[in-house]
């Protein structure tokens, strides 16, 4: 088997699963991009077999510690494993994510069930090649289900592969879900993500919990669901935020659906804030659920800057001993930047706060240790403190 020899400081020699084009220290056997090789120290000891692209900044993903090819019965191996894992989790079936990247040894796979609808990506050269083998896995193991191909992600350009989104197998149709009791219709072959903010399943019944009674405001509320799962849960008053035409007019159909009042808004989140502390307008809950400011480190700065300001006009619109539960899907930005970040609006706005809780992705999104990629998710529940 053709492969690499990596340098001896390699992140791979730590435990990660990648290695970058300079982290090696030769090519043999002359491997062609999207291929299986074999990944040996400097004293030709195996350390793994990895999938291979030598256009991408990441030459080499691991996927198996021994020499393993990428063939129907691993898939289907693996892709029983993460199912198994996330049925001992407790998480709903009929919709999970079935498998996270590398957070289930299967790089650049993300596989998403929307009841007998499943949403494929391939991220990876090597992965693209076999989806055919991978949908074959999943039929395999979970019988008569469509399979919708969503490989409209700007990742894919990294790996040097197209964007497009395709159906694989059966009759795609809208697919309709519920979150904390409210039925919500989502857009498999077009809307954001796979169709749905799976990471955040589980925050939408914790923030809900906190909004009875209380005037709420949801911005970036893309299709609702944070919205309408505050005025199910008794909110006073609700009105939620989105620029996205497509977002709004989903928004609009779901709370029609379940017969929940909502003030939609479709405009720019910060043009809105600024115009509402101008009105002199006031919220007892606030989200912000933005999308993520940036995917490069190049651009962290930028981001932290939209944050701070985002997060500052927020403070300045809360009520006395009002709440903000805050999101951030910036895997560059961790926790202590995103703290920090917070400190700086706080400060800014001249409010006090104390935090309530941290927010993670949903277990169906396991996070590594070793593999700080597999977490980009993290949020925090923040109560203003009154007279301070």
């Amino acid at each position: 088997m053709a492969g690499i020899v990596v340098k001896p400081r390699a992140r791979i020699l730590h435990g990660h699963d990648w290695v970058f084009s300079s982290e090696v220290l030769k090519v043999f056997g002359n491997p062609a991009d999207g291929d299986v090789i074999s990944l040996k120290d400097g004293k030709d000891h195996l350390i793994g077999s990895a999938i291979y692209n030598s256009k991408s900044q990441i030459v080499a993903r691991r996927f198996s510690r021994r020499r393993q090819d990428l063939d129907l019965d691993f898939f289907r191996r693996r892709i029983a494993q993460a199912s198994e894992y996330r049925d001992r989790r407790n998480i709903d079936p009929k919709l999970r994510r079935v498998v996270w990247s590398e957070g289930d040894g299967l790089p650049g796979i993300i596989v998403d069930r929307y009841g007998d609808h499943f949403v494929l990506q391939t991220l990876t050269l090597a992965m693209d090649m076999r989806k055919d083998l991978i949908g074959a896995a999943i039929v395999d193991l979970f019988g008569d289900i469509a399979i919708i191909e969503r490989n409209d992600v700007p990742a894919r350009k990294a790996e040097g592969l197209e964007l497009h989104n395709n159906v694989l197998r059966g009759t795609p149709s809208r697919s309709a879900i519920e979150i904390e009791g409210v039925k919500m219709e989502v857009d498999l072959l077009s809307g954001h993500k796979t169709g749905f903010y799976l990471d955040q399943k589980h925050n939408y019944g914790v923030v809900a919990g906190c909004a009875s009674d209380r005037r709420v405001l949801d911005c970036f509320t893309n299709q609702g669901a944070f919205a309408l799962t505050c005025a199910r849960a008794g909110a006073a008053a609700v009105t939620g935020v989105e620029e996205n035409t497509d977002n709004i007019a989903a928004a609009k159909r779901n709370a029609v659906r379940n017969e929940l009042k909502v003030e939609w808004m479709q405009q720019d989140v910060f043009q809105f804030l600024r115009a509402a502390e101008k009105a002199g307008a006031q919220y007892d809950l606030i989200v912000l659920d933005p999308p993520s400011f940036t995917r490069t480190k190049s651009s962290l700065r930028d981001a932290l800057r939209g944050y701070r300001e985002l997060h500052m006009r927020a403070f300045k619109l809360l009520s006395k001993d009002g709440l903000l539960a805050t999101f951030c899907c910036s895997h560059h930005v961790d926790d202590s930047a995103f703290l920090q970040t917070i400190t700086d609006a706080l400060v800014d706005a001249r409010r006090s706060a104390r935090r309530l809780r941290r927010f993670e992705q949903a277990p169906d999104h396991p996070v590594l240790p070793t593999i700080p990629e597999t977490e980009y998710f993290r949020g925090f529940l923040l109560e203003m403190v009154p007279g301070r």
